[in-house]
């Protein structure tokens, strides 16, 4: 939800403060660099003090960043107080990701997609309220964030067990270490170029809308419910039905076209908001695929592997809302979704060339004893 409630305000955000959409951007991009460069030590940080400790730190500096961020008067400020919002946000979601593969019955696909549908409830509820909140005020949906947060922080502190102490200290390297796996690498330089794409759709396309809070509410709340639906109940049976490789293909292939139509018709409103929502509906299905295939493709241990590749994504992540703006200006609003979808392409063409070493992605996993060897090396690593 924290995700989404700023989205609705970045255009009233730089008329009030007088910034240019590439300005606004570095609000995505301080955020997520700062969550890319973090990503490398989540996975010490866990083994040091035990995931319980770790979720809470991570929730008191987002609860703090973002009060200080809707307290700010500059966009300067913002962007700064995003970038230690974007360290809490690291240490918080990498290890419950980890916690939840390892506490969930099923098997990683089942904890995965338990992962993605509240990713998804969150991304289809927080523009809502972030539109009501910045129809009052910019500095609603960074109040309300740091309020959210805080509900989540006493959630964790009274609901979450403590768990075992970890077994391991973990390396800040050992992260670096496990992209040598060649399947891991590519899933993170797929996931690095298709977060052009992803960004472009949701930092840049809310300012050629020339929507009020309000109205880019109402989008992203539809582009959300997308993500939350497909995410949950169809990527699961494309996958079964096609394997993994071939639905992303075709997925980044319709995200790839949708971008395409976003950058033809970026001047017609209304054309551009069908086009956004439409995407969530493949956005959805692609980010559950991703997620697994990485949870799945190497032997490294999964949160090691999950801070890998993290740390890849987000760097393309945190280049891609700045970029968006600047091409925008330097050339035209149409430039940054042409560019979005030549770089979704990219994606597609970098994992079909990787496919080899992405055998492992659609084994089963009915075999009672992988499960139980999945839990221990989460338990070893995060302490689960």
């Amino acid at each position: 939800m924290g995700l989404g409630l700023v989205d609705p305000i970045l255009p009233s955000l730089a008329k009030d403060l007088q910034a240019s959409p590439s300005q606004v951007e570095l609000l995505f991009s301080s955020y997520i660099l700062s969550m890319g460069i973090a990503m490398l030590v989540t996975s010490t940080v866990s083994s040091w003090l035990g995931p319980k400790r770790t979720l809470l730190g991570g929730l008191i500096l987002i609860i703090v960043f973002s009060f200080a961020a809707g307290s700010s008067n500059s966009i300067s400020e913002i962007v700064g107080f995003r970038a230690g919002w974007g360290l809490g946000n690291a240490l918080f979601v990498a290890t419950a990701l980890a916690v939840i593969v390892g506490a969930a019955a099923g098997g990683i696909g089942t904890a995965i997609i338990l992962y993605e549908a509240a990713i998804g409830i969150g991304i289809a509820t927080g523009p809502i309220l972030g539109g009501i909140l910045g129809g009052i005020t910019w500095r609603g949906p960074f109040y309300g964030v740091s309020t959210l947060m805080l509900v989540a922080l006493l959630a964790t502190a009274f609901t979450l067990p403590k768990g075992a102490a970890p077994t391991r200290r973990v390396s800040i390297v050992e992260p670096l270490r496990a992209l040598r796996h060649r399947g891991l690498a590519t899933m993170g330089a797929t996931a690095f170029l298709y977060n052009f794409g992803f960004f472009t759709l949701l930092a840049y396309s809310p300012f050629p809308m020339h929507l009020d809070a309000h109205g880019l509410g109402l989008v992203f709340l539809g582009w959300g419910i997308g993500v939350a639906v497909t995410s949950v109940f169809l990527a699961p049976r494309l996958q079964a039905r096609f394997g993994t490789l071939r639905t992303t293909y075709f997925v980044m292939g319709s995200i790839a076209i949708i971008l395409l139509v976003g950058g033809i018709f970026t001047s017609t409103p209304t054309i551009l908001i069908i086009d956004v929502i439409a995407s969530g509906l493949f956005l959805g299905v692609n980010n559950t695929l991703i997620t697994q295939a990485v949870m799945k493709v190497s032997d490294v241990e999964r949160p090691v592997a999950s801070a890998g590749y993290s740390f890849v994504r987000f760097i393309g992540g945190s280049i891609a809302p700045y970029l968006a703006g600047r091409l925008a200006e330097a050339y035209s609003p149409h430039v940054p979704f042409f560019f979005g979808a030549v770089m979704v392409t990219a994606a597609a063409f970098v994992l079909f060339l990787g496919r080899r070493q992405l055998g492992a992605i659609d084994a089963p996993e009915t075999s009672l004893e992988h499960q139980a060897v999945i839990i221990e090396e989460l338990e070893a690593a995060a302490g689960a």
